[in-house]
């Protein structure tokens, strides 16, 4: 008899950790996400990055769309389906308080990041120790890309930021721990850890509150009439939590985040393993 062809998926794939690592994708992962879609799945990017900050080099293997900003804005074969930022008042408040406490921060915008004048400076000394001390590869992955040029290279400066519009913040250094800093806010504020956990309580991703990946993929689920059990994540982060709850299969990269780790239906392996790859094949997308 011949082999019965799976049904057809939805798999939603946060980047960093995940698709790929350094910035750079395995070509294993590139192949898989082509030969999956030409086999008749769809395959998103679902990344906590602000479009800005997402180098064609990533989409170049080809998506069926992207959800940015942690699911702040998600767009479908070129049909943008959400765009939420922050409230203008709310924002300025949050930009007034991190300046008060002299924090070191970016604004994230789908158009661009912005800091203030400066900023840069001081997320080189903070951040250049950190990036410096990463493992390198033995060439499947390449280590071509710089950690900190890819944050810096879409940044904007400006000495006065109160009037940006912007989705997320990504808080590099406050001589204040974040959590007693948001207090004032209250629950439309929201704050997960930092991606670089020797940062500490001094950084960390402030959010819109009931704003995650998982809501993205609702806004995906709806415009194309998917079906929730046919939904696939897979991610590593604290932001990536919400998603793998919701899918009805959520996969987590070994090594990642405990609560990730956690809340899982299965693991894959990192980048440097084409965890990516294997999960795919495990699944039967790649035929």
């Amino acid at each position: 008899m011949p082999s019965q062809t799976p049904r057809p998926r939805a798999v939603f794939l946060d980047i960093d950790g995940t698709y790929a690592d350094h910035g750079l994708a395995p070509e294993a992962h590139v192949d898989a996400v082509r030969t999956a879609r030409r086999l008749g799945h769809l395959v998103f990017v679902c990344t906590g990055r602000p479009l800005s900050m997402v180098p064609g080099h990533i989409l170049e293997a080809g998506f069926d769309g992207t959800i940015t900003g942690a699911g702040a804005r998600v767009e479908v074969n070129g049909e943008l389906l959400r765009d939420a930022r922050f409230e203008p008042r709310l924002a300025a408040r949050i930009v007034e308080t991190l300046d008060a406490h002299n924090a070191a921060y970016i604004l994230e915008a789908p158009e661009a990041l912005h800091g203030r004048t400066g900023v840069d400076r001081r997320l080189r000394e903070v951040l250049g120790p950190i990036f410096a001390g990463r493992p390198q590869h033995d060439g499947i992955l390449s280590t071509d890309v710089d950690p900190l040029e890819d944050i810096l290279g879409p940044m904007q400066y400006s000495d006065d930021l109160r009037a940006t519009s912007y989705a997320k913040i990504s808080c590099f250094d406050s001589p204040v721990p974040l959590t007693r800093l948001l207090e004032t806010f209250g629950p439309e504020v929201g704050l997960i850890p930092s991606s670089l956990s020797a940062l500490g309580e001094r950084a960390g991703e402030i959010f819109m509150a009931g704003t995650h990946k998982a809501v993205g993929i609702q806004v995906v689920e709806a415009r194309l009439g998917l079906d929730r059990a046919d939904i696939v994540a897979i991610g590593d982060s604290a932001n990536d939590i919400e998603m793998l709850e919701y899918a009805g299969i959520g996969i987590a990269v070994e090594g990642g985040h405990p609560a990730v780790l956690a809340v899982a239906d299965r693991i894959t392996a990192a980048p440097a393993g084409a965890g990516v790859a294997l999960a795919f094949a495990d699944l039967g997308l790649l035929g």
